[in-house]
């Protein structure tokens, strides 16, 4: 007679306690929670509230009630598309300045600068001790039409250049495009840096000893090797300089003229000045559609998503 052996369930008692294992897995999220709180309060809410501003119709001595108006879309970029315009050209313009000066010296950074490397990187960021504002100004002095750097680029015929494009006026820098220009390229050229040299950091120098040892150029190994391998810096440096310079307002008051005027300029005056409030928040939408439709299409035609 053969027995059949049942095994008992263990008591519940006896189970295995699994909190610590939950709790283990609750962990990020806990970690998460403060910055998704801070999130919310200061971009989603201010967002939605700037959203139903610009849908909103009225005066300030009367008050501004949500009416759904949504042609103030429309018709602040109808009237303000000239600075939407000048604003993307003089961002664009500053951003691949920021490339062509801050690659080089990056690079030298990253693979030259040996025991000065520290004190290279700390006068990289040494700008940012010192105000915007006050940096932005002293460009006016810098600027001024009896400057060494004006008298130089007088010398050099190259006003000649700038005024038959447009930048410039004669002899004069300021007030112009030109200084606008200038001043957003030295305001954001740390933030194209540091990317820059993060990302060519990381780069293994074994890769480079590789192309020399195939007998490549230097020429040919910074064309395949060195620049595909930074392209993250590339991607995330443009888009630190272009995204804060197209909605800047502050080099065109200080640098620039009437004819200079950036669609922060615009924004700023609406919200502070004429305080209508509704056109003020409409074209912030705008600007903030377009340069999130562009920086999606960069990253794409970039073929990376590796940012630094």
């Amino acid at each position: 007679m053969s027995a059949t052996l049942v095994k008992e369930a263990p008591p519940a008692e006896d189970l295995p306690v699994r909190k610590p294992a939950t709790r283990k897995r609750l962990v990020p999220y806990w970690l998460l929670l403060p910055g998704i709180v801070w999130l919310l309060v200061f971009f989603a809410l201010p967002l939605v509230y700037q959203a139903s501003t610009s849908v909103q119709t009225g005066s300030l001595e009367a008050g501004f009630q949500v009416t759904w108006h949504v042609q103030t879309y429309w018709e602040a970029l109808q009237e303000y598309w000239p600075q939407f315009v000048r604003s993307l050209l003089y961002a664009g313009t500053a951003t691949l300045l920021c490339l062509l000066l801050g690659y080089p010296l990056a690079y030298l950074i990253a693979f030259r600068a040996g025991r000065w490397r520290n004190l290279i990187l700390v006068l990289v960021i040494a700008p940012f001790f010192t105000s915007f504002l006050i940096r932005t100004l002293a460009w006016k002095t810098i600027l001024a039409d009896d400057s060494v750097v004006v008298g130089a680029l007088n010398a050099l015929h190259v006003l000649d250049v700038t005024s038959w494009l447009g930048w410039t006026e004669g002899d004069r820098v300021l007030a112009t495009p030109m200084a606008v220009v200038c001043g957003l390229t030295y305001n954001f050229l740390p933030f194209m840096i540091l990317p820059l040299y993060t990302s060519l950091e990381r780069i293994d120098g074994r890769l480079h000893e590789a192309a020399r040892d195939l007998y490549a150029s230097p020429a040919t190994t910074f064309r395949k090797v060195t620049f595909p391998l930074s392209m993250p810096g590339v991607v995330s440096g443009t888009l630190l300089t272009f995204i804060p310079a197209s909605g800047d307002y502050v080099n065109s008051e200080l640098l620039g003229s009437t004819d200079t005027k950036m669609v922060g300029n615009v924004i700023q005056s609406q919200f502070l000045r004429v305080l209508d409030y509704p056109t003020a928040a409409a074209l912030s939408f705008i600007l903030m559609a377009i340069v999130l439709v562009m920086v999606t299409v960069y990253i794409r035609r970039a073929g990376t998503e590796d940012l630094v």
